[in-house]
């Protein structure tokens, strides 16, 4: 058995500006947690900065996937991983201190089949506010589809169960989340479990994009929006996610 209950997969694309608060953020986490012990993995992809050589020096592990595929990339970080229960956060994103305690709390009363986080913008704005609304509506039909509001931001979940609907779906390159999501779900259903979704943590995450594009930039630019969420359209991912930064 290995000794590790938490693995903390984390993608990092160019992230020497986040990667430590994420970091420090799992710690703090994983302190809180105790006497649970936790291994952080971060999948660097395709950095030029020194993303990989900051996350070493703090403790985690680094392995590298240079696919322009987040499902890809979230996938070889899971398989990596030794601990029992996965935990996947973006690494522009911070955990709140009681995350892991609480996750595990949900894990173990086998009333859950796992779930996500709430987030919170470190940055709010009207603009801000109304693009989520935006981006909520246009989601909205898939979740309906699931019969429920299925949060993500950070998934917390058995590995076994991870690898019983086999991780992150690599043909879509966006919206890998949702997809993730209804099908950890469905098995949950199948089996008499819960999907749900922290009550006390949460994450909070960078407005970068909205720093970088503007704050109403997804309802100024629909067109590109829409194509993100069908999941396969690769020029509109390039654009928005892949070749940043």
């Amino acid at each position: 058995m290995s000794e590790y209950m938490f693995s903390v997969v984390i993608p990092a694309h160019n992230e020497e500006k986040y990667i430590e608060k994420c970091i420090n953020g799992i710690k703090k986490a994983s302190e809180e947690a105790l006497p649970c012990k936790t291994e952080i993995i971060v999948v660097a992809n395709r950095c030029t900065d020194k993303t990989a050589e900051i996350a070493e020096g703090l403790g985690a592990r680094v392995i590298v996937n240079d696919e322009k595929c987040i499902g890809s990339i979230r996938n070889s970080g899971v398989r990596a991983a030794k601990g029992r229960i996965i935990v996947t956060i973006d690494a522009d994103s911070v955990m709140s201190e009681g995350a892991l305690k609480e996750a595990r709390k949900m894990l173990l009363s086998g009333k859950y089949i796992g779930g996500g986080t709430a987030s919170k913008f470190d940055r709010m704005s009207f603009g801000i506010f109304c693009s989520t609304v935006y981006v909520a509506a246009n989601i909205a039909p898939q979740m309906i589809k699931s019969k429920a509001a299925l949060s993500g931001g950070m998934f917390w979940f058995f590995k076994e169960d991870f690898d019983r609907i086999n991780g992150f779906d690599e043909s879509l390159v966006s919206l890998e989340d949702l997809d993730f999501a209804k099908r950890l779900k469905e098995l949950g259903d199948s089996v008499g479990k819960k999907y749900g979704t922290l009550k006390k943590s949460y994450i909070t995450t960078s407005s970068r994009k909205f720093d970088e594009f503007g704050d109403w930039y997804l309802i100024k630019n629909k067109k590109l929006t829409k194509a993100i969420f069908t999941g396969k359209d690769r020029e509109a991912a390039d654009k928005f996610y892949y070749d940043l930064r």
